[in-house]
């Protein structure tokens, strides 16, 4: 045994035999606190056996009838796997009319002259012991009716009558299984493989049907051309007849198999550590099904609780310890055991007695920061006995945080889903027990967040000019960015010409180099946002006086210096055309793998007109050179005289090198080929090696011809292996290559998630935890987990509707999730499932969780109808969502007076059946404003408010229309002719007697002053007395008579801006008073109050709104 560890190594490379250590064992892990017992370990050593040897004696069939070769091969620890094979080691095909069954043995549902051979060989590969032990070859002779013909013939004299019959067709008959019915026994979570095999002639197609039901969806497949089905991941359900059926079209045979699953023991809720304070109660509860169902059996510290030391604080009942009143003394390791004939379940669980107060494990003052309308998670661990509870405040004096603005988690972490920038401040966590209290304070600090309020715009350039594109940004003051510039999602050329400022970027003596996307990006410790424009480079303008251009091609090129892996090449330059050359580009053809493609070789400066070249072996060469200025580059230049290179030994090995598999008994080997010129001589092959890893093997290895894949047959569900590919040509092999690890191939994954529990956090949102499986399970790279989760009713109106499955998936090895967006008060499923890179497994079983009661949306409706002198009817309809069961509604109303002040609010709490109610003993001719909502437990909706008007006392109804009632509104005005008013005929007539006067002036002006027209003057000299004015701002504006003069249309209302829409504007003068309360100034305008519709909060009632001045109605009277 190691030291410090409990591991026990067995060793047996220096000697000994494995056979010796064959047994079960079993580890026990003591303390002064208890002792826990690890699951029984078999051991037992793998056996690959030599075949039996026997006199096989050659099978000679007739044409179309049926065959078996038997295998039988020898029994091995594991069992071997099966494959027929012929002396060239390549497999034999297989077909629907030739296939191996799950016994090894090789079926011909008819036999073919082609089917003649010598060379059938059964193969049992042993993959613990990396052995393949071979059976000798059986011969196969097909006797055709065309030769036996021939044959009888040969043997009888012209008198005999002579012939073997033509082939005839034959309806199916079953090879395997035999009989009419047989019985399978499966284990619960295996898988279920049920053969049929069958002769006649044509070949009989396979069907299956499971009698009296379906076969599963999802986990149903169909293997051997249809002869085998194999279903995954079995339960109790799939128990039942399965029959195979045979058809051909001369008839049918079938065959029924009885399937019974059976199951070992699986956990339905396996027993948990348990941490007590003295004096306190508890349960460990181990449960557990199978079939037949299991025994459960209980020990302490390793030993059976029948003889156990005596604790009268525990109390065994079957399936569960109660625990009562514990004291440290009672602290144990107990072991539950559920067995039944199929295996068994052995699970620790420490109950540990403990009293300790409250400790708090996050940092003190631990200071947290976040970007405004994200989340932010403030930490508390703690720990403590009997558990602590926890509590948060905010501040110094503040009140314990309570509401659905916070999420509370059970490790202590405060999780505030949106933070503003008010949520900035301490926090403080409070950890209390019996035992004693502790807090904690955290600060939090809520940023602003980082924005671009002038981004980048997209700019045209002429070639040569200059350009500039802005970045300005705004941040947290406590915030430090950094601005970076892009181009083309990469640096910025080292170039001097891009100047980075503060907040701009600058291209000077722009080329055509620097078209492209410019992208800004700002980075805080925080956040990070980016922006982005395309600059795009034109031709500038030609010069009469110069002509750039690009340069003309280089000439006379010259190879000389010539080595096996090198050469110098020279060359002329040809004229830069007013734009210096600043590099020439090389490029080469290789004529011998590539003719006609030309590559890149390398690039050297405009001044240089000689470059030495390194070369590869066995390539035949051709160079040019291409010369590039500021314009672009030239043509390229005539071809150079070709050399070709000496062959050599690869000086690479392929790229890329992976291990997937394709299947789950494959693995797919995979490289990128070496390029012709790479392979530095003829003949290339490559080598291919592999080995399982983490297993003492020898590596196998084959040699592939110039390709890019090899398939491996045969190997177990997604293990390791090593893989390594070498080149080598005619000449040798390449460097030893480096290992890469690959896997083969997945498979589905086995099981679901257990233990599947879904905590509600509040009435939109929950989260779900899981068990994660056993990785040996996954058979593949783990991807994560799906949850599904459907809406199944709504608990406050009891009908189902389509279920919409929703679908989140959580990466990775993740034992929970949050599933947010939940609709109150209402009934929901979920199911669970893990993920690998071939698809998902199995669904957990359907969990069911409600969400609880949630505020109610705002009644639907609310109308006002039948005003009276004193009441008003109030209908309604229920909430859209009502997220609960709704217990009230509250309404409040209060009245508004004639300059829009709020009297006192009355609330009124109506039941929550009632649809309707009659407000009385209300003041007359008196406008009321409401606002109305419903309530549930766990409080009020959101409230929808309304107006309207008492009618006024009969005996003043003259002139005075009665209320209107809208559909969807209650919609009341009052209006008075204060045309009959006798202070409103005196105004009129004093507003005459001024005009007149004016009129008078006005004529006798013009005749002094000989003949200019009186608006002319006015538009000139812009007169403030005699401009009318503009509501907005006091200022005054331009007098039109054409628009001043239209007729004013009845109950039209004045914006509260004081300005008179055009369209609006033709109210008539008696609109606009109410009662006694219309006046005019001195100066002619109209002060009278108007009622308008506007509405304000409760809050607004303490601001006086002033009427507008109908100036534009004055200029009508006028």
């Amino acid at each position: 045994m190691k030291p410090n560890s409990g591991t026990l190594v067995i060793n047996i490379m220096n000697g000994g035999k494995a056979e010796a250590y064959e047994g079960v064992y079993q580890c026990t892990a003591r303390n002064e606190r208890g002792a826990a017992i690890s699951n029984n370990i078999v051991i037992r050593p793998s056996r690959s056996p030599l075949w039996t040897k026997e006199k096989l004696e050659p099978n000679q069939v007739r044409e179309g009838d049926s065959l078996v070769l038997h295998c039988r091969p020898p029994v091995g620890l594991p069992p071997p796997i099966i494959f027929w094979m012929d002396n060239a080691f390549q497999r034999l095909p297989q077909s629907e009319r030739v296939s191996q069954g799950l016994n090894g043995d090789l079926y011909f549902s008819n036999v073919q002259p082609e089917d003649t051979r010598e060379d059938y060989i059964c193969y049992a590969r042993f993959n613990h012991t990396q052995t393949i032990q071979q059976k000798q070859p059986i011969s196969v002779k097909v006797f055709s009716m065309d030769s036996l013909n021939d044959t009888i013939a040969a043997n009888l004299s012209d008198t005999d009558i002579y012939g073997a019959k033509p082939v005839t067709e034959r309806q199916p008959i079953l090879l395997t299984p035999t009989g009419s019915t047989s019985t399978k026994v499966e284990l619960r979570g295996n898988v279920l493989l049920l053969e049929c095999i069958a002769a006649g002639l044509p070949t009989p197609v396979i069907h299956w049907i499971k009698e009296g039901g379906e076969l599963p969806a999802n986990r149903t497949f169909f293997e051997n051309f249809k002869k085998t089905l194999k279903i995954i991941d079995v339960s109790e359900a799939d128990s039942g007849n399965y029959k195979c059926i045979a058809r051909n079209i001369l008839g049918s045979a079938h065959h029924v198999i009885s399937v019974t699953v059976k199951a070992a023991p699986y956990w339905i809720t396996a027993p948990r550590n348990l941490v007590l304070s003295p004096g306190e109660d508890g349960t460990l509860i181990c449960r557990a099904n199978g079939n037949p169902k299991p025994n459960i059996s209980w020990l302490a510290n390793g030993v059976p609780i029948a003889i156990a030391p005596e604790d009268p604080s525990r109390k065994v009942d079957g399936d569960t310890i109660i625990f009562s009143h514990v004291q440290e003394r009672s602290s144990a390791v107990y072991q539950c055991n559920a067995s039944n004939e199929y295996g068994y379940l052995l699970a620790n669980a420490f109950v540990n007695v403990l009293a300790e107060p409250p400790r708090i494990l996050t940092p003190a003052n631990k200071l947290y920061q976040v970007i405004a309308d994200s989340p932010a998670l403030l930490d508390c661990a703690y720990f403590g006995s009997p558990k602590p509870e926890i509590e948060w405040f905010k501040g110094v004096k503040g009140s314990i945080l309570r509401g659905s603005e916070y999420v509370f988690h059970d490790n202590g972490t405060l999780e505030i889903p949106v933070a503003q920038k008010d949520s900035t401040g301490t926090y403080t966590c409070v950890a209390r027990n019996e035992l004693g209290k502790i807090q904690n304070e955290v600060q939090l600090e809520v940023k602003d967040p980082t924005m671009i309020i002038k981004q980048p715009e997209y700019k045209v350039i002429q070639r040569y000019g200059q350009v500039s594109f802005e970045c300005i940004i705004k941040h947290d003051s406590t915030l430090l960015p950094t601005v970076i510039w892009l181009k083309d999602n990469d640096e910025l050329p080292d170039d001097e010409r891009f100047l980075v400022g503060k907040d701009n970027l600058t291209i000077m003596n722009v080329t055509d180099k620097d078209d492209g996307t410019y992208t800004c990006i700002v980075n805080t410790t925080l956040d990070s946002v980016s922006a982005s424009a395309v600059l795009t480079v034109v031709a500038a303008p030609p010069t009469p006086a110069i002509i750039y251009a690009r340069p003309n091609p280089p000439f006379d090129l010259e190879l000389t210096g010539q080595l096996e892996r090198s050469v110098e090449l020279s060359w002329i330059p040809g004229d830069e055309n007013n734009s210096p050359i600043t590099n020439f580009v090389i490029e080469y053809e290789d004529g011998l793998h590539e003719p006609g493609v030309w590559n890149y070789q390398t690039e050297v400066p405009g001044t240089q007109t000689t470059v030495q070249l390194k070369l590869s072996p066995y390539v035949n060469y051709s160079f040019r050179v291409i010369a590039v200025n500021e314009i672009g580059r030239s043509q390229p230049s005539e071809p150079s005289e070709q050399y070709l290179t000496k062959s050599a030994n690869p000086d690479e090995n392929p790229s890329n090198v992976q291990g997937i598999g394709s299947e789950p008994d494959n693995l797919v080997i995979t490289w990128e080929s070496l390029k012709g010129f790479q392979s530095n001589g003829p003949g290339l092959q490559y080598k291919v090696s592999w080995r399982q890893k983490d297993v003492d093997d020898e590596w196998t290895s084959v040699i592939v011809a110039n390709v890019s894949k090899y398939i491996v047959s045969g190997t177990p569900t997604f293990v390791p292996y090593e893989i390594k590919v070498q080149a080598l040509n005619d000449l040798g092999y390449a460097p030893e290559p480096s290992e890469v690890i690959g896997h083969s191939g997945e498979d589905l994954p086995m099981v679901a998630p257990g233990n599947v529990q879904v905590h509600v956090i509040n009435s939109t949102l929950a989260k779900v935890h899981w068990d994660p499986v056993p990785l040996k399970t996954v058979r593949g790279h783990l991807q994560g987990y799906k949850v599904y989760y459907w809406k199944v009713q709504s608990l406050s109106r009891r009908s189902r509707r389509h279920v919409e499955k929703k679908i989140l998936t959580f990466r990775g090895n993740k034992t929970f999730g949050m599933l947010p967006g939940l609709e109150p008060y209402s009934s929901y499923k979920l199911n669970v499932r893990v993920v690998n890179g071939k698809g998902e497994g199995p669904a957990s079983p359907d969990k069911v969780f409600k969400t609880p009661e949630g505020v109610p949306s705002s009644p639907s409706f609310l109308k006002i109808t039948n005003p009276t002198l004193d009441s008003l009817t109030l209908e309604w309809g229920s909430p859209t969502h009502p997220n609960g069961v709704l217990t009230s509604y509250i309404l409040k109303f209060q009245p508004i007076n004639n300059t829009h002040e709020l009297g006192p609010l009355v609330e009124i709490r109506i039941p929550a059946n009632e649809s309707s109610l009659i407000l009385k003993n209300l003041n007359y001719s008196t406008r009321y404003k409401f606002y109305f909502n419903a309530q549930t437990s766990v409080g009020s909706g959101n409230q929808i408010t309304e107006e309207a008007v008492t009618i006024m006392d009969e005996g003043k109804m003259a002139g005075i229309l009665r209320p209107a009632v809208g559909a969807g509104k209650a919609m009341a005005s009052r209006q008075v002719d204060i045309a009959t008013q006798g202070w409103f005929i005196g105004l009129m007539c004093a507003v005459a007697l001024l005009i007149l006067i004016l009129l008078i002036v006005c004529f006798i002006r013009r005749n002094k002053g000989g003949k200019y027209p009186v608006k002319e003057k006015e538009d000139a000299h812009a007169d403030p007395e005699i401009q009318p004015m503009k509501e907005d701002d006091g200022t005054f504006g331009e007098y039109s008579d054409a628009e001043d003069h239209k007729p004013l249309k009845k109950g039209s209302r004045t914006p509260s801006d004081r300005t008179v829409k055009k369209e609006d504007s033709d109210d008539s003068l008696v609109d606009y008073g109410e009662g006694v309360n219309g006046q005019f100034n001195e100066d002619g305008s109209f002060i009278g109050q108007y009622s308008g519709k506007k509405e304000k909060e409760p809050a607004e009632g303490n601001e006086s709104s002033e009427a507008p001045s109908p100036v534009n109605a004055m200029n009508s009277f006028v």
